[in-house]
C-alpha cells in the first residue's frame, strides 16, 4: 500500500447533522475536500502555484459511506495517493470514527493539474509527480 497521511481532524457538530441524526453527505464533501488540500500541499502544491496560474480541480468523486456518524463523532481522515497520470491523480481517503474505530466514510477522487488560464488540463508539474510517485511507492 501507498504511504498514507494524516489530511484531517474534526468533530460533528449538531449542526451538521440531518433530522434523522447523523451527519449529511454535504458535510462528509465539504471535509474529505479539506482533508484532499493537505494532501496535495504535502505533494508540492503551494500558494505560489495558483499566484502562476496553477491549479487542480476534481473531476470525479466517488463517496462510499460505510458507518453513521452522529453528534460529538471525532472524526480522522488519512489519504494517499493510488494512482498518478499525465494530468491527473487519483487519490484514496478514508474516515475514522475515533471513538469506535470503525470507518464511517471512503473517497476516492481523480484531481487535474488544471491551467488557470487556458481552462484546461496540463501535464502534472515534475516535482508534484516525483513526489507523488515516491509516496505510490513507499509501504505504509
Amino acid at each position: 500500500m501507498a504511504t498514507e497521511i494524516e489530511c484531517y481532524r474534526g468533530v460533528v457538530h449538531p449542526w451538521l447533522c440531518d433530522s434523522m441524526g447523523h451527519m449529511t453527505t454535504r458535510h462528509y464533501t465539504a471535509m474529505f475536500d479539506d482533508a484532499s488540500y493537505h494532501l496535495f500541499a504535502t505533494l508540492g502544491y503551494t500558494p505560489d502555484h495558483l499566484a502562476s496560474g496553477i491549479g487542480i480541480a476534481d473531476v470525479k468523486l466517488t463517496t462510499t459511506f460505510l458507518a453513521e456518524l452522529s453528534a460529538g463523532s471525532l472524526i480522522i481522515v488519512h489519504g494517499r495517493v493510488v494512482r498518478v497520470g499525465n494530468k491527473s491523480m487519483t487519490a484514496h481517503y478514508r474516515m475514522r470514527n475515533l471513538h469506535t474505530g470503525e470507518i464511517a466514510a471512503e473517497l476516492e477522487s481523480v484531481t487535474a493539474q488544471f491551467d488557470m488560464k487556458a481552462r484546461r488540463g496540463m501535464p502534472i508539474l515534475p516535482e508534484v509527480r516525483a513526489t507523488a510517485e515516491k509516496m505510490l511507492s513507499e509501504p505504509d
